[in-house]
């Protein structure tokens, strides 16, 4: 029989089946919570083959920061094709009736985080953020002097009760910081739903501590403790409104009684810590992808954010999943804003969607793609320019996964 791609029409029960059977590792029943709370079902689209769920994507809309403001943004979720029914082109049908259905609703771009990375450039999605994992043994805790580290006051707080104020510290960081994306009350609950518990692992309920300065909330990090191979400290997420509170946070957990080493998984690539570690060493950082970026209206995409310098090219993007994109732009923007419009006169650089959705946010760097051989080059300057215009103070950082 023919395989339909329609919206979702299943119970959850029957998608949490598809999910098990397409990831292969189940995931837990507090996971699954997490995610059910924030679904939004009239945003997923389904393939029925004879009335059996085989394949599914959602989305979550989202308001993700880019450089200058933030747009709208559909976070794709909960991709999967059931084993038995891969290669016949489901997934290509249903990413791309995802992606026409929102481009028809005005949203300009779709992000996702990657369990295959190598399957999404396929549809136009290019790296757009990454972030460091880190292990700092406790012998190699030293950091440079910061100026108002001592002011600073660090203290245990009920995770719960400081939600709303972390939170809302954490979301007014994130205006500031392109890749991350507002945590509404739904999202606030999920993030510390999937938290407090002690997961597998040998691992304790997660710990809030919060940096205060005369009074006031200027940080916060959520942590774990951990026995496996090692006994550790697993840091969930640290945020600071400043140098000190930052640093003085990161002193507290790189300090810890009975424990030999500090792990974090997701540090953004310009953390400051990386620098204020006095052995260069020590973080021992590998190098993770983040968020995938795909850019479903290239111009109002381009037209939305703000650019380092003034900057007037003609790009002519290649897109032959979605045709709409495809052809050539002209962007005439600066750091007061950009226009871009379909262009009359000839390309001054041609790259494919892809690489233009993963420079979007200022990483990588459009001369690094040309050195590549990922940008041709047309109009002699053009690339330096334009490379310099999509950089951006901060790298682009996603700290919350989906």
């Amino acid at each position: 029989m023919t395989i339909e791609i329609e919206r979702f029409k299943s119970e959850w029960e029957e998608l949490v089946e598809l999910l098990d059977l397409a990831f292969a590792a189940p995931w837990t029943d507090e996971q699954y919570e997490a995610v059910r709370g924030v679904m939004e079902f009239d945003r997923s689209t389904a393939a029925v083959d004879d009335g059996q769920l085989v394949g599914h994507t959602g989305s979550f809309s989202l308001q993700v920061s880019v450089p200058g403001g933030q747009l709208p943004m559909a976070g794709v979720s909960m991709v999967s094709v059931r084993p038995t029914h891969r290669r016949r082109g489901i997934l290509r049908d249903l990413m791309h009736t995802q992606l026409t259905d929102l481009h028809e609703a005005g949203e300009p771009l779709a992000g996702l985080t990657a369990s295959e990375p190598v399957i999404y450039p396929r549809f136009g999605y290019g790296l757009a953020t990454d972030h460091q994992a880190v292990v700092v043994p406790k012998a190699s805790r030293a950091l440079r002097p910061v100026a108002g580290i001592d002011d600073v006051r660090i203290r245990f707080v009920d995770a719960r009760e400081y939600l709303a104020r972390c939170a809302g510290l954490r979301n007014k960081l994130a205006l500031e910081q392109p890749g991350m994306f507002q945590h509404n009350e739904t999202w606030q609950q999920a993030e510390i739903g999937t938290s407090m518990s002690s997961n597998a692992g040998n691992a304790s309920k997660l710990r809030c501590v919060v940096a205060e300065r005369d009074g006031e909330l200027t940080g916060f990090a959520y942590y774990r403790t951990r026995r496996a191979d090692k006994a550790y400290v697993n840091v969930e997420r640290v945020h600071a409104a400043d140098l000190a509170s930052h640093a003085a946070l990161w002193r507290y957990l790189l300090e810890p009684d009975l424990l030999s080493e500090t792990r974090c998984d997701t540090l953004p690539s310009d953390d400051p810590l990386l620098d204020l570690l006095l052995d260069p060493r020590a973080p021992s950082a590998t190098t993770r992808d983040g968020l995938w970026l795909r850019t479903v209206d290239v111009a109002a995409a381009l037209a939305g954010r703000t650019y380092a310098r003034d900057v007037d090219v003609v790009i002519e993007v290649i897109d032959d999943f979605l045709p709409w994109n495809a052809g050539r732009w002209h962007l005439i923007g600066g750091p007061d804003g950009a226009a871009c419009t379909q262009a009359s006169r000839d390309a001054d650089l041609t790259l494919h969607v892809r690489d233009l959705a993963a420079v979007y946010l200022g990483r990588p760097s459009l001369a690094g793609l040309g050195r590549a051989g990922l940008v041709d080059e047309h109009t002699a300057g053009a690339l330096a320019v334009a490379s310099e215009a999509f950089s951006t103070i901060r790298l682009p950082f996603l700290d919350t996964g989906f």
